[in-house]
C-alpha cells in the first residue's frame, strides 16, 4: 500500500493503482472518455488518448511539483503524490480538449440515436460549454451500415472503446486504428466496408461507443407499418433478458422484472398476439438436449464420425464468428435453430394454419437484447425462400423507445399474461438470458431422459454468472456416465475453446456453451447502454404441458423428420465471405 493524497484528502491504494482509480476510490469524479472497464472483468481500455482526465501533479515521487499535466486514467500513483482534479490549470486543460473536440464533431446532437444517453454531450453539459472558439476543417467519411450496426465515423472522438472490445474482449479483428494525423479513424483494414470485414455483428462496439459513432439499425418504423396494416396479423416474442432490463428505462431499479407489465404494454401497441420466447427455448432445449443425447450415444457405440463437443447455437454472433473463423469445424455446433428462429418457424408453419391466417400475411417481431439477432433474421436459411421466419427484431432500447413515443409507462400497467398456446414456459427457458443457463437447461432434460429419472440437483451454479476472461467447466454424472461441459463468455475464450477442439479436444468436453456478449444475453449490446431464482413452477423444459402438447400434435418427436425440417439449420464456409445489408 502507498499513502497519495488527492484534492487534500489522503488515502491509501494498492501499488500499481492509477490517479483515476484511486481518486474513484476516494470518492473524487474525473471526467473520462476514452476509459472504460468492464466490471468484474479484465479488459481495460486506457489509451490515454483523450486528455479529459488531466490532473495536476503538485507533488511527485521526488516531492516536487510535475511540470506536465498527467493523464489521470494512464498515470499510476507513486508513494507520497499529491494530486488536484480540478485546478484551475486541470479545468482549462479540461475545457480546451472537449472544445477541439467539439470543434470537430457534427451539431445533429437532435437526429442523433446517443441523444441523452452520449458522453461526449454530457461532458459539455458539465463543463457548461456552450461556444466552440476552434473553427476549422472537420473529418467526413463515407457512412456505412450492415444489417446490426450503422457507422458514422464524422461522430468518432478516436476514444477506441470500440477497438478494445473487438480486438481484446471479442478477438474479432474487424476494428483497428487507420491512417494518422487529422484523416485518423477507428475502421476495418484497408477502411473496407463493415460488412466485408470479419465483423460478426455482436454490436459490442455500438455499447461501448461513447457517442453516436456507432448505433443500432433502428426498425421502428418498419414495425409501426406493419402494425398499421390491417391485412397483417402481427406477432410478437419477447427474450427472458428483457424483462429483467425494460424496466430501468423507465425508471425503475436495474433487475427489476416486469414480465407481466411488458405483455400489456405490447397489447398497448397494437400486437396480436403477444408470446414468450422463452417457451421456443423450451423447444430449443428439447432439440438440443435430444441431439445431445444422440451424438453421445452414438460415439459410445463406436461410430468415429460423430463430432464432440456439441457446440450451443443460440448466439448468432457466435454462429458467424464459427462460419468466418473455424470453416473445418462446422459439423461442431448444434444444428437446432436459435429460440427466436425456432419461434419464428411455428409461428408461420403452425401457430398461422391454427388461426387460419396465410403465412404471407402474418409478421413476426421478435424482441431481443441483441443486435446480432437483427442479421440473423435475414439468413435465407430461416425462412421459405419467400420470406422470413422472424421479419423484424427490436432491442429492448427500440421497445423502450417505442413505447415512450405512444405515451405507455410500464409504471402505469396492469400485469399481463403472454397469449396461449406458446406463451407458458419453464424456469430452464427464463436462465437462458444468463451465461450458463442454456448448458444447463439442456443437462436437465437430457439427464432424465438418459436416466429416467430426475436430476439429484437441478442447479449447476458452477457455470453460471459473471466469471471474467476465463472458461468455467462441470462433470455431470449419467449413470455411471461422466458427461463433462463447459461455458465461455466473449469469443476471444471462445476462440481457445474452438483451438483446443481443432487440436484433438484434449479436456474431453461433450457439451459447450458459448454466448459472446458479457454474461451472456443479459449483457448484450440491444440492453440499455451501461451505466437468482427464476421463480418458475416448473423448471425443466421436457416437462412443459405447452411443448408436450405441440410435440403431440404436430412435430412427433424431438429431432424428428419435421422437427428437423422446421427448427433445425445448417452452417457455412463464410471465411471468405461478405454480408448482403438490406
Amino acid at each position: 500500500m502507498i499513502n497519495v493524497t488527492i484534492d487534500n484528502k489522503a488515502i491509501q491504494v494498492p501499488e500499481g493503482t492509477t490517479i483515476l482509480k484511486a481518486a474513484r476510490m476516494a470518492g473524487i469524479d474525473i471526467p473520462t472518455l476514452c476509459y472504460f472497464e468492464l466490471d468484474g472483468m479484465k479488459f481495460e481500455n486506457k489509451p490515454g488518448g483523450c486528455r479529459v482526465c488531466m490532473v495536476e501533479v503538485v507533488k511527485d515521487f521526488n516531492g516536487k511539483p510535475r511540470r506536465n499535466l498527467a493523464p489521470a486514467c494512464a498515470t499510476d500513483c507513486v508513494e507520497g503524490m499529491e494530486v488536484l482534479t480540478a485546478s484551475p490549470r486541470a479545468l482549462n486543460a479540461r475545457r480546451t480538449v472537449l472544445e477541439l473536440i467539439l470543434s470537430d464533431h457534427p451539431n445533429d446532437c437532435l437526429q442523433c440515436e446517443k441523444s441523452g444517453d452520449c458522453e461526449l454531450q454530457a461532458l459539455a453539459a458539465k463543463m457548461g460549454i456552450r461556444e466552440i472558439p476552434f473553427k476549422g476543417e472537420q473529418s467526413h467519411y463515407e457512412k456505412d451500415t450492415t444489417l446490426s450496426v450503422y457507422r458514422d465515423m464524422d461522430k468518432c472522438v478516436y476514444c477506441r472503446r470500440c477497438e478494445t472490445m473487438c480486438n481484446k474482449f471479442q478477438s474479432v479483428g474487424a476494428l483497428s486504428g487507420v491512417n494518422r494525423g487529422f484523416p485518423s479513424v477507428v475502421a476495418p483494414a484497408f477502411e473496407q466496408k463493415l460488412g466485408d470485414s470479419s465483423c460478426v455483428n455482436c454490436g459490442q462496439c455500438v455499447q461501448v461507443c461513447p457517442v453516436g459513432a456507432l448505433t443500432l439499425v433502428d426498425n421502428i418504423n418498419d414495425v409501426r407499418k406493419a402494425l398499421a396494416d390491417p391485412t397483417k396479423t402481427v406477432v410478437v416474442q419477447t427474450a427472458p433478458a428483457v424483462r429483467v432490463a425494460l424496466g430501468e428505462e423507465f425508471g425503475m431499479e436495474p433487475g427489476t422484472i416486469v414480465t407481466g407489465k411488458m405483455a400489456a404494454a405490447l397489447r398497448r401497441l397494437g400486437f396480436n398476439y403477444v408470446f414468450d420466447t422463452d417457451w421456443s427455448a423450451d423447444l430449443t432445449i428439447m432439440e438440443e438436449g435430444t441431439e445431445l443425447l444422440g451424438r453421445v450415444k452414438a460415439f459410445l457405440g463406436g461410430d468415429k464420425n460423430v463430432k464432440l463437443p456439441l457446440f450451443t447455437s443460440c448466439c448468432p454472433a457466435w454462429v458467424t464468428f464459427y462460419e468466418k473463423n473455424f470453416p473445418d469445424l462446422l459439423d461442431y455446433p448444434s444444428t437446432a435453430k436459435s429460440p427466436q428462429g425456432m419461434f419464428g418457424a411455428v409461428a408461420k408453419n403452425y401457430f398461422a394454419n391454427k388461426i387460419g391466417v396465410k403465412r404471407e400475411d402474418m409478421v413476426v417481431v421478435s424482441i431481443m437484447p441483441c443486435l446480432a439477432k437483427k442479421s440473423e433474421c435475414a439468413r435465407p436459411e430461416l425462412g421459405n425462400g419467400k420470406d422470413q421466419d422472424v421479419d423484424f427484431s427490436l432491442t429492448t432500447r427500440e421497445l423502450a423507445h417505442m413505447l415512450k413515443q405512444n405515451n405507455i409507462d410500464l409504471n402505469h400497467l396492469p400485469e399481463e399474461d403472454f397469449d396461449s398456446p406458446l406463451g407458458q414456459s419453464t424456469g430452464a427457458a427464463v436462465i437462458f438470458g444468463a451465461t450458463g443457463g442454456v448448458m444447463e437447461a439442456a443437462v436437465r432434460t437430457a439427464y432424465e431422459v438418459y436416466c429416467g429419472k430426475p436430476l439429484p440437483k437441478i442447479d449447476l451454479e458452477a457455470v453460471r454468472g459473471i466469471f471474467g476472461d476465463s472458461v468455467r467447466e462441470a462433470t455431470v454424472d449419467f449413470n455411471g456416465l461422466p458427461v463433462k461441459v463447459a461455458v465461455c463468455y466473449g469469443l476471444s475464450n471462445a476462440r481457445k475453446l474452438m483451438e483446443e477442439v481443432r487440436n484433438g479436444n484434449p479436456n474431453g468436453y461433450h457439451f459447450i456453451e458459448v454466448m459472446a456478449c458479457p454474461g451472456g444475453c443479459i449483457g448484450g449490446a440491444g440492453q440499455p447502454y451501461h451505466h437468482g431464482n427464476s421463480g418458475k413452477p416448473i423448471r425443466k423444459s421436457h416437462e412443459n404441458p405447452d411443448i408436450i402438447a405441440i410435440y403431440k400434435e404436430y412435430y412427433g418427436e424431438p429431432c424428428g423428420h419435421l422437427s428437423h425440417e422446421q427448427l433445425h439449420t445448417h452452417y457455412f464456409d463464410k471465411s471468405d465471405k461478405v454480408e448482403t445489408t438490406k
